[in-house]
């Protein structure tokens, strides 16, 4: 993987988005095409800041194992630089409480290892590499519409610089390009400047939990909870609808995130927010004198933040690879295709994902020796395959989703229910057994494909647990997606 494909002379390739899922798209591009030019509208800093176009960077986010591993494959030295950045190398299984629906997971010590780390630092060492790279040109403007031949393929954009003061004006101008890129995000205008051309617009899959979460940095020291590096607190349909996680990251910063859902949305005042964190003492059950209370953490540590509040947690999937009609010279990549509800903390991964496929589907096409200067064929294969990438994560996040009958956008068939009481089976198991708590953990991080769940060994040993919790009467959970026998 990430071989060097065959430059082509002179070709050109435009990238609207500068955030993870644009960088990274660039970077693979560049091996491909003679110069990549990203167009971002926000002003990039110098340092692991935050910026207006990403409102939930103020927020925790992980960054699952399987996208570290990637982003150590595109840039070698990537996990070394996150440790000089002081973001902590975490053991997840022994570093990190998980508190499932009857109390606190197993401990223990395993080879599993992540980077604990802000979405902004990530960010920030993805686009010091990217501008290191000499074919990658970063200029700040607003994409205004495509360009596109007598054959409405795509050749290039209309936009416009964004100048730096107020005073300054810009007029719109042109740029060409054999490949144009669009990773702006959720609020994409693809769908629009498709339209105006004549073609219809992709179907839109749009699932709502109604979940809204709340994030509050502290200061970090040991002695706040000596051990652990971070914690998870679940929520359980069809009552418990409150959930917490909490992170060590770098640079000694601890950030709290409590997440409701269901419009059980948690206050951003500071008494409201700490009684929230009261709330889930029910939900944080072990053994005496191996936790603390959230609340307790709150208390104690040292506020450097206000409160920040998110709600646009709505997963949206565009269904570009279902067109019938899709011009050539365009691809849609990152949020503006499928973006998640973020607390599920997939997207940076799923960004990753995406590169990944993209790499494969240039590599294919340049084996097969294609060298016209538009690459005929390519955007309609490149969303199918994307799509294929995605289908997993999705499947995770809007699963989880749908255990609250609140939840609007569509519904579940019957596999899916089954799949669903299947995967909590194993949740319940691995609360006991550490064998199971760490294949959840590697299929949760993506390290795993959800097949690893149905090995011969993994079925009998769930299945024992199944029967063992049935005559011994323990209470299962019951969310109103599991499916109905009658």
């Amino acid at each position: 993987m990430y071989a060097d494909g065959d430059i082509k002379n002179q070709t050109q390739a435009i990238v609207i988005g500068g955030s993870i899922a644009g960088l990274l798209a660039a970077q693979t591009l560049s091996r491909y095409f003679h110069q990549v030019i990203i167009i971002e509208r926000d002003r990039l800093p110098n340092q692991a800041e935050s910026r207006h176009g990403v409102p939930q960077s103020q927020h925790l986010h992980a960054f699952l194992k399987r996208g570290q591993n990637i982003l150590e494959e595109i840039f070698p030295g990537f996990k070394a630089e996150l440790t000089a950045a002081g973001a902590p190398l975490v053991d997840v299984t022994k570093d990190f409480q998980w508190f499932g629906w009857r109390g606190l997971h197993p401990q223990f010590s395993s080879d599993f290892s992540i980077h604990l780390c802000s979405r902004n630092l990530v960010e920030h060492l993805i686009r010091r590499r990217v501008e290191a790279n000499p074919q990658v040109k970063f200029v700040r403007g607003m994409v205004t519409g495509f360009l596109a031949d007598s054959q409405e393929n795509i050749t290039g954009v209309k936009w416009r610089v964004i100048p730096d003061t107020e005073k300054q004006t810009s007029n719109e101008t042109e740029q060409t390009a054999n490949l144009v890129v669009d990773a702006s995000g959720r609020n994409s205008q693809t769908p629009k400047w498709l339209t105006a051309m004549g073609y219809v617009p992709p179907k839109e899959t749009k699932i709502n939990p109604f979940l809204a979460y709340a994030t509050r940095w502290y200061e970090y020291k040991e002695s706040l909870y000596p051990g652990v590096k971070g914690a998870m607190t679940l929520s359980q349909a069809p009552d418990k609808k409150r959930s917490a996680v909490w992170l060590v990251v770098e640079g000694n910063r601890l950030v709290i995130t409590l997440a409701g859902i269901a419009k059980d949305y948690p206050p951003t005042d500071e008494a409201g927010f700490l009684e929230f964190a009261k709330s889930l003492r029910s939900q944080q059950v072990a053994p005496a004198g191996v936790y603390r209370y959230l609340d307790e953490l709150i208390t104690d540590a040292k506020p450097i933040s206000p409160i920040y509040g998110y709600r646009n947690t709505e997963s949206c999937r565009r269904h570009y690879e279902k067109l019938t009609k899709f011009p050539d010279g365009l691809i849609v990549m990152g949020d503006a295709f499928c973006c998640f509800n973020p607390v599920y903390g997939q997207g940076m991964t799923v960004a990753a994902l995406e590169a990944v496929t993209l790499d494969q589907c240039l590599q294919k096409y340049v084996s097969k020796g294609v060298n016209s200067q538009l690459l005929r064929g390519f955007s309609r294969t490149f969303q199918r395959k994307l799509s294929k990438t995605v289908d997993v994560a999705w499947m995770m996040a809007t699963g989880e989703d749908f255990r609250w009958q609140s939840t609007e956008g569509g519904k579940q068939n019957f596999i899916e229910r089954i799949m669903q009481y299947y995967t909590d089976q194993i949740l319940l198991t691995g609360a006991e057994n550490p064998e199971m708590h760490q294949l959840f953990i590697e299929v949760f991080h993506l390290v795993k494909p959800p097949t690893a769940f149905f090995h011969p060994h993994v079925v009998l040993t769930v299945a024992k647990h199944w029967l063992r919790d049935v005559f011994a009467h323990k209470s299962q959970p019951s969310p109103e997606s599991y499916p109905s026998f009658e």
